[in-house]
């Protein structure tokens, strides 16, 4: 039920960008929702492995003035013996459940279409087409390249920072790209988001698949599409930023002629080079 105790405990964590410790105080706490509001801060550290001041910075990091206040505003969402055995999921589950929560949220965004046609019309027409994504990010902008390949005929995978970063987006801006896609997620890299003002001072439009509309990136964003991740384990999870890319992938194959033909081709070439087992 997304009203229990440990869904309310989850969601008090939602928005908020914690580390690696305070995710696992975070974790100690949802497993322990029942009992929780009755913890001293001692006692949750124990509960979660971590020092006593890592909790105090915990409740700060939520907003509070303390462990104290955070306590007590606990005792108000978890009240004694509202935790049935059935609502008590454990921190997969509840990752499992953030990220469903997540794909619904998309799918209620691309209700309205238009910003993934837009989208997809300007890197179809982008010639190269440069991707963009670093770190946590490069997972997904070489996925989208790698697809991207089989229709565009340039696409441009820029998954590595450093002083070459600038050259690379010069080189495809020279050889006539009008457009760069990015993808961004936390924590963001100061690399990506010079990166985006330089692209644009370059005079490319940039596309941004963000975590957030409110993200960093934000202010060198063209045309930003949110797509939020999972924040329930100790990494993030992007589940939902992984779909909206394929999403922009089939609204960029609406906007090129012979895309459907490369696909054919490619299955052709990989059928009489026995490149996959069937």
């Amino acid at each position: 039920m997304t009203d229990s105790p440990a869904a309310r405990l989850q969601q008090l964590f939602e928005g908020h960008r914690l580390t690696p410790t305070q995710r696992r105080i975070a974790h100690s706490m949802v497993r322990r929702a029942a009992d929780v509001p009755f913890l001293s801060s001692v006692e949750l550290a124990e509960v979660a492995g971590v020092s006593q001041p890592s909790v105090t910075r915990f409740a700060v990091a939520l907003g509070f003035d303390g462990y104290p206040a955070l306590r007590k505003h606990l005792r108000e969402v978890v009240p004694p013996g509202s935790v049935p055995v059935e609502d008590a999921l454990n921190e997969y589950q509840q990752a499992v459940r953030a990220e469903i929560d997540n794909l619904r949220h998309l799918c209620d965004l691309l209700a309205d279409p238009a910003p993934v046609l837009r989208a997809g019309a300007l890197l179809a027409a982008s010639r190269p087409l440069p991707v963009l994504g670093l770190r946590a990010a490069a997972a997904q902008a070489r996925g989208f390249a790698y697809f991207a390949g089989k229709v565009h005929p340039d696409v441009r995978l820029l998954d590595e920072g450093g002083t070459l970063l600038a050259d690379r987006i010069d080189d495809a801006r020279r050889a006539g790209a009008t457009a760069l896609l990015c993808f961004a997620l936390p924590r963001h890299p100061r690399e990506v988001v010079a990166a985006l003002a330089y692209a644009q001072d370059a005079g490319l439009t940039v596309v941004t698949v963000a975590d957030s509309a409110f993200a960093p990136v934000a202010g060198h964003s063209d045309l930003l599409l949110p797509a939020a991740v999972g924040t329930g384990l100790s990494f993030d999870t992007a589940c939902a930023p992984m779909l909206l890319g394929r999403v922009l992938l089939e609204a960029m194959c609406d906007d090129i002629p012979e895309a459907q033909a490369r696909l054919e081709e490619f299955d052709a070439k990989a059928a009489a080079r026995g490149l996959f087992v069937e």
